[in-house]
């Protein structure tokens, strides 16, 4: 009797592979800590309240591969201590069109300000943030200015509906590296809200 293997397609197994790969990245990689207020899944959007932390931010002048070398310099050693700071995710940027381009990277929770060393670029700025209580829309695939966008308009509209106060500018938030496959990628839409405009069973 012989016994027959099934047989895959290369590109699947290169596939499974990434997924593999992937799952153990994102959960080796710290992300910000929140509490879940409370959540709408039918529209992918949750109510979050963040804790404090600290970000390390630069100018997107030109292009945004420079900001993102530019802050990856620094954890990498770029700094006065020559210390390697561990990546962490998201990485935030400012929606296209908003007056300041900006893209951040959050510092490891284990960081108080005081025990980061000082960039030796100028162009990077550590700023502490407090805690706040956000709106949030998340999406996969491609976060391309016009998806991003498209995701945006949806969040605005359900703050509308709910009467929630939006206090600050939204940001553009992605959890995966740049070779990730599409269908893999997290992308999140978060934007302040003013905790009084809660509904008090939510405050």
């Amino acid at each position: 009797m012989s016994i027959r293997f099934a047989s895959f397609h290369p590109v699947a197994i290169v596939i499974a592979i990434v997924i593999v790969i992937e799952s153990v990245d994102v959960a080796a990689t710290e992300e910000p800590r929140f509490e879940l207020i409370d959540r709408w899944p039918d529209k992918n959007i949750e109510l979050r309240e963040y804790d404090a932390r600290i970000l390390a931010v630069t100018r997107m002048d030109t292009a945004e591969n420079g900001g993102f070398s530019t802050l990856a310099g620094y954890i990498f050693g770029g700094n006065t201590a020559e210390q390697k700071i561990a990546m962490t995710a998201p990485v935030q940027t400012s929606m296209a069109g908003s007056a300041v381009q900006e893209m951040a990277f959050v510092m490891p929770s284990q960081f108080a300000e005081s025990d980061l060393p000082e960039p030796n670029d100028p162009a990077i700025d550590l700023r502490p943030m407090s805690g706040y209580v956000a709106a949030v829309i998340a999406f996969s695939g491609r976060a391309s200015a016009s998806t991003a966008e498209t995701h945006w308009k949806q969040l605005r509209e359900f703050l509308e509906e709910s009467n929630l106060e939006a206090v600050g500018p939204p940001t553009l938030n992605q959890y995966n590296p740049p070779w990730t496959l599409p269908f893999l990628r997290r992308n999140e839409i978060i934007v302040p809200i003013n905790r009084d405009s809660l509904p008090e069973t939510k405050t």
